[in-house]
């Protein structure tokens, strides 16, 4: 596909260029369109289209990126879709302009007045990784937000910033028509977004992407080329696929240990910068059967062992997770830690210490949206000694239980987030002080008593005798 760079891009031919992607891409998996774009002022750089029929890589993205942020805002607001494809935009916008029955009306008009970078063909993989090569970037932690909360939120034009909002595609079973109703739904909230941040006067650079394709149109002709055109009015989408299933060790037949994630990270500091390498493609999926040579368990030990060749140009390596666990007197009932989390490469070690991050009762599994090394990391460095400083370390969705695994599922998940939000800490520290208040102007009021004596202007005063 081609990228296409304008400082100021119409609606209609936006959707041309979807179009003529959808022409030349035919039937391409795990693609889905991505699409850039700055606020009022604030032009992106120019830069080289490439092949048509050409679909964007990880690394290409991250030159995409790196090559953008050298002039475009460091505001940055991701608008991060469950799914979507090319063939979205191809059904359910406007047609040469024409705003009316679009489900993206927000969406055409801020692309018709903006500097834009469309692109058609990203892998869904690189883009599933857009939050962490953000996160890279720009040096600044993901906050995933709403739009009422951002409204409450002030931010810096001189402090980077990186705000993520979810949104859905479509339940499961929905008709075509309740697709256009969600895609629609969430240009509204893209749309208010836009306001807010306009009504802050913060230049900005937006990202508008998902996790996977939707496929809508291909699937709709397939169902026609089998039955007729007819059937279109009657055609109902299937349920999406099924994740890729998890990481599985087995123990004397019997699975002991299981481990799924969204992205598994590694980045190694060399000559100056950081280069990554993502292990997911080589670790799940269907078809992908990881080298699990070295692993073991058992009641209180479990250690899983993911070995890799060519990873960062080293010939062997290794990505090991060592588990263990014990009861605990205090709170009466077993626990499981991570101990150490360990890279191995061409006989060298990086370690870390998981142990104080990464913890959960002995019958349940752990899971967490981003663990990390670095920026509020769940993993440090276990000695001095070896070469954890050198590495990174950065897991999405991450999920894991090392003990008490029945059947190929996870049991209930110990999730990493903490109860008391600060929204909720606010509203109880508000609570708190107007209770305060209240009970003070009770105990005020409960003190003010009646006078049980009167001075009558007509009569003798009153006098007081004094003793001595």
């Amino acid at each position: 596909m081609a990228a296409v760079r304008k400082p100021a891009v119409r609606s209609s031919g936006m959707f041309v260029v979807f179009l003529f992607g959808v022409l030349t891409a035919g039937e391409c998996a795990e693609q889905v369109p991505l699409l850039m774009w700055t606020s009022n002022g604030f032009p992106l750089p120019s830069q080289s289209a490439p092949v048509a029929g050409h679909t964007i890589s990880g690394r290409e993205l991250q030159s995409y990126l790196n090559t953008a942020f050298r002039s475009a805002p460091h505001n940055v607001v991701l608008f991060f879709q469950d799914k979507l494809s090319v063939d979205d935009f191809t059904k359910y916008a406007g047609v040469f302009g024409n705003k009316q029955g679009s489900a993206f009306p927000n969406l055409e008009s801020t692309l018709q007045s903006s500097s834009s970078l469309l692109l058609p063909s990203v892998l869904s993989s690189a883009s599933a990784s857009l939050p962490t090569l953000l996160q890279d970037e720009l040096n600044a932690a993901p906050l995933y937000m709403d739009p009422d909360t951002l409204a409450q939120l002030r931010l810096n034009a001189s402090v980077p910033a990186l705000l993520v909002f979810s949104l859905p595609y479509s339940s499961s079973g929905a008709d075509m028509m309740s697709v256009k109703e969600v895609l629609s739904g969430n240009d509204e909230v893209i749309g208010q977004v836009l306001r807010i941040m306009g009504s802050q006067s913060v230049p900005f650079t937006a990202v508008y992407t998902a996790v996977r394709p939707s496929r809508v149109m291909e699937e709709v002709f397939s169902e026609v080329r089998s039955v007729g055109a007819r059937s279109l009015l009657q055609y109902r989408r299937e349920g999406s696929p099924a994740p890729y299933p998890p990481v599985e060790f087995k123990e004397r037949g019997s699975t002991c240990i299981l481990l799924w994630a969204k992205n598994l990270t590694v980045s190694e500091y060399r000559s100056g910068k950081w280069e990554r390498h993502n292990l997911s493609p080589k670790t799940f999926g269907e078809g992908v059967s990881p080298q699990l040579e070295g692993s073991s368990c058992n009641s209180t030990y479990s250690r899983l062992v993911l070995t890799y060749e060519n990873v960062l140009s080293y010939r062997s390596f290794k990505l090991i997770f060592v588990m263990s666990q014990r009861h605990y007197k205090v709170s009466a009932r077993r626990w499981f830690t991570m101990d150490l989390v360990q890279l191995e490469y061409d006989g060298k070690t990086a370690s870390f210490n998981a142990s104080r991050g990464i913890y959960a009762p002995a019958e349940f599994s752990y899971r967490c949206h981003s663990v990390t090394s670095f920026r509020y990391p769940q993993l440090t460095p276990h000695s001095a000694k070896d070469n954890a400083n050198d590495w990174r370390i950065a897991f999405d969705d991450f999920q894991i239980q090392g003990f008490n695994v029945t059947g190929k599922e996870f049991s209930y998940a110990s999730d990493c987030a903490g109860f008391f939000t600060p929204g909720i800490w606010m509203g109880l520290l508000t609570s708190a002080l107007m209770v305060l208040l209240l009970t003070y102007g009770l105990h005020m009021i409960m003190q003010l008593h009646t006078m049980d004596r009167f001075d009558d202007p007509k009569g003798p005063a009153i006098s007081v005798p004094q003793t001595e």
